[in-house]
């Protein structure tokens, strides 16, 4: 049945303005274009992790967790900053003076907005004198103490208080009162909205105090660092202004290397470079209007909308060149490259929006943006290089011949006479000789290479975002001006990860709900932790944990009073009391106990947590599993959260969307390519053949993913999808010239001549310029944006390759299964390899 639909006289209006109205399409896009400019600006930035957690119930735990308990140790919470102390020994007189004096020069500066201050040398203060209520009262006491003195209020300090070896060093020793490191704590009086903003922003209150802080805390001397979420979000801000700043530059250099060569004429240079900053300002300008805050995913769009834009501009100009060197003129010429390049770019559009789109399942809201952006972005560069860039033309062109500029380089590229027209008609090569051979060789194959790219491993780390400890030598050859500033957020965190024991991989938390003054709740939760699984810490035969237990045993041990009411109420002599709950909840909240025991559970008694420590080295699906294993021993509701167990779940979540979304763009785009060119050219098998390079693509992507060890995260999670929407564009340009050439001549190996020689050879020059354009992407300061460029651009190479390779004798097969008896060569037919 034929389903064709007539759409040339679409066609033919958009024609007639672009060949005889170019001037009101000009003003038109320039108007367009003011107005998206207005939009520029108006999206903030979002950085960091958290952009990727919001939507993950573990988080959502985890923010019940922070939300209820006060927490001592180092963690990331946006009310908080860490004075990280280093030294011979950190405990020695000299450096506990350095610390009380920073957290008391904070104290007085208003700016800071200290609210308290916690560390180990006010600890051991409070021990040497105990009437000392004040940071002032504190360091007179250490002033006045003798050495002997200071060691043996170490030695009390820790005993009373075991969790202060959470805030020092590894290499604490007890007996000698020393450590190398220790941390000091000042919470900040911030508002709960700006506290659970900052850190996904490079500009925040907490930014700007802890900035202001580090230059305090430097007046004291000694060596203290001053980290948390405000630095942490500034330098992953400053990541994504100094990635671009090396990328851009970078890429404009290399695109425009290209494009010279490709366009060889200063005229149509100048009107690609136009039209593609166009496409850009029109998408961030969207995304300003929109309220899109720019985020690292989102320094993806400009390559891709490059890539597909430079596609458009070659083909363009390149099918145009074709015309005008058969002797057309300037309109009649560009009338006929728009007839057959106005279809070919809405099959490449439809495709490529639908495979960016997929990513819209995504339940990481970051993911969804981009995918949005793109999609968006991509119509955009239809809608510039469809109709914006013709217009250009055609008023450039008839300007010129009007005013007697010369032309340059005006012959297509991949015309016969050239190396590159002789190289091109490889895959007509193996369509003569044994295409049937070959797709079957070629379908195994693909089936082998697909499986094996299956095993591509999932991974989500806070290390994918941060800057290198150390600046790769490399960029000393950039000018200073394009230098990435210096960095210290990794080498900090790499620190406290060598030398504390606690630390987001090192812990792993419950959240228990439920009455907790109920008989025997405290012995539920002390028998979860026992017989602990493998990536667990254990101590006697029991997970290593801190809860509210260890928060009673310890204020007992420090307390006969409170020792005496625990002991009445323990019926097995565990230290853990059974009875009366209520009563020793309320004696140990209105102890000097309170604020420890707070961190553990909450004032109604009906929320706790519960830590346990595990192995450094176990992974985060073990972790996550074993915890998991554990909050289900608990007789409450318990939900296993923690740093380790939120990563994993948005490692789950970002392999879930890459394999839905890839189902998702798959399928789409075989609905629409079958529906459009059985619309379009009454072929709609064509759109089965358009998939197989495809497929191919897909394949090898995931191929090589696994084999350089690069896993599926928040931005690789989206590579499949975009390899199907990249790479659809070039095989779509192949069957739709072979579509139109076909039609014209019913020769199946002319077609293909005509085919792989003309657009072959656009997609040639598209393929080098993109490939280099978006493979800068490696010099990014992170890690995640290296491996996408790298991934980025190998995905267009493969679909170059197939489409040029797998697509000519796939169309041979199909001609051969319509009927066409001219897909069967004679033997006396010469090669089309030697022209």
């Amino acid at each position: 049945m034929d389903i064709q639909i007539e759409y040339q006289r679409y066609i033919d209006i958009v024609d007639e303005w672009i060949a005889e109205r170019p001037k009101a399409i000009l003003m038109a896009f320039l108007l367009l274009s003011a107005g998206f400019a207005l939009g520029i600006g108006q999206s903030g930035t979002s950085s960091g992790t958290s952009q990727f957690t919001d939507d993950v119930p573990a988080q959502q735990a985890l923010d019940n967790v922070n939300d209820n308990f006060e927490r001592v140790t180092f963690e990331r919470d946006t009310g908080r900053t860490q004075l990280i102390q280093s030294g011979t020994n950190v405990l020695s007189k000299t450096e506990l003076l350095r610390m009380l004096r920073a957290q008391e020069r904070l104290r007085e500066n208003p700016e800071i907005q200290v609210e308290q201050t916690t560390s180990v040398a006010r600890a051991i203060a409070r021990i040497i004198d105990p009437s000392a209520g004040t940071i002032d009262e504190e360091t007179d006491a250490v002033e006045q103490a003798t050495p002997t003195e200071i060691d043996a209020a170490v030695e009390t300090a820790v005993e009373r208080n075991p969790g202060l070896e959470a805030s020092l060093s590894e290499d604490f020793n007890a007996e000698s009162a020393s450590a190398t490191a220790t941390i000091g704590i000042v919470t900040h009086s911030l508002s709960a909205e700006v506290s659970d903003s900052a850190g996904t922003s490079g500009s925040s209150p907490l930014t700007e105090i802890q900035q202001h802080a580090e230059f305090i805390v430097s007046s004291v001397g000694g060596d203290i660092t001053v980290f948390g979420s405000g630095i942490l979000s500034e330098e992953f801000s400053h990541v994504i202004s100094d990635s671009l700043a090396l990328v851009v530059p970078a890429a404009v250099v290399l695109i425009l290397f290209f494009l010279i060569i490709a366009y060889r004429d200063p005229i149509d240079l100048l009107i690609g470079v136009v039209s593609l900053a166009m496409a850009i300002l029109w998408t961030f300008g969207f995304m300003g209007l929109a309220g899109i805050a720019f985020s690292q995913m989102l320094i993806a769009v400009p390559p891709l909308l490059l890539a597909v834009g430079i596609d458009f501009g070659i083909h363009a100009i390149n099918r145009y060149r074709e015309e005008r060197v058969e002797g057309f003129g300037v309109r009649d010429s560009m009338r006929t490259a728009t007839d057959q390049l106005l279809v070919a770019f809405t099959i490449v559009t439809g495709t490529t929006v639908i495979g960016f789109a997929a990513n819209a399942s995504s339940q990481l809201g970051s993911i969804r943006d981009f995918g949005l952006v793109a999609a968006v972005g991509i119509i955009f560069t239809f809608l510039i290089f469809g109709i914006f860039l013709p217009a250009a033309k055609v008023y450039a062109d008839t300007l010129r011949e009007r005013v007697g500029f010369p032309e340059f380089g005006s012959q297509p590229l991949g015309s016969e006479e050239s190396l590159l027209g002789k190289v091109l008609p490889v895959g007509i090569y193996i369509g003569r000789k044994a295409p049937k051979l070959f797709l079957a060789v070629l379908l195994v194959s693909t089936v082998w290479v697909g499986s094996y790219g299956a095993g591509v491993d999932s991974r989500f780390t806070q290390d994918d975002f941060l800057p290198p400890e150390e600046n790769p030598e490399y960029l000393e050859y950039f000018p200073e001006q394009l230098q990435p500033r210096e960095y210290t957020v990794t080498g900090t965190t790499n620190y406290l990860e060598d030398n504390f024991e606690t630390g987001e991989e090192d812990v792993t938390t419950v959240y228990v709900e439920g009455s907790l003054t109920n008989d025997g709740a405290l012995e539920s939760i002390w028998r979860a932790g026992e017989g602990p699984p493998d990536s667990f810490v254990v101590d006697n035969g029991h997970a290593r944990e801190t809860s509210i237990i260890t928060v009673i045993r310890s204020h007992a041990r420090r307390d006969p009073e409170f020792d005496a009411l625990v002991d009445r109420n323990d019926r097995n002599a565990n230290g853990i009391p059974d009875d009366n709950l209520k009563v020793i909840y309320a004696a140990l909240l209105d102890s000097p106990a309170r604020e420890r025991a707070l961190n553990y559970i909450t004032d109604d008694y009906t929320a706790a947590r519960v830590e346990y420590a595990v192995e450094s080295d176990a992974s985060q699906a073990a972790v996550t599993a074993d915890t998991k294993t554990v909050a289900d021993r608990f007789r409450f509701e318990a939900t296993a959260t923690g740093g380790v167990v939120v990563l994993k779940a948005v490692s789950d979540v970002i392999a879930q969307s890459a394999f839905v979304s890839l189902s998702l763009a798959l399928l789409g785009t075989a609905v629409f390519l079958i529906l459009i060119y059985g619309l379009l050219e009454g072929k709609p098998s064509l759109g089965v053949v358009n998939l197989l390079p495809i497929a191919v693509t897909v394949a090898a992507i995931a191929a090589t993913m696994r084999y350089l060890d690069i896993p599926f995260n928040v931005m690789t999670g989206t590579i499949l999808s975009i390899g199907i929407g990249l790479g659809i564009d070039y095989s779509a340009h192949i069957v739709h010239r072979f579509a139109e050439e076909y039609d014209e001549s019913a020769d199946v190996f002319g077609s293909l001549a005509e085919t792989v020689r003309g657009t072959g050879g656009a997609l040639t020059g598209s393929m080098l310029t993109t490939v280099t354009g978006i493979g800068v992407l490696v010099i990014a300061i992170t890690p995640i944006l290296g491996q996408f460029g790298l991934l980025t651009g190998v995905a267009i190479l493969y679909s170059y390759l197939a489409s040029l390779i797998v697509l000519p004798p796939a169309l041979v097969v199909w001609a051969r299964a319509v009927g066409d008896s001219s897909a069967h060569p004679s033997s006396e037919e010469t090669g089309l390899m030697t022209g």
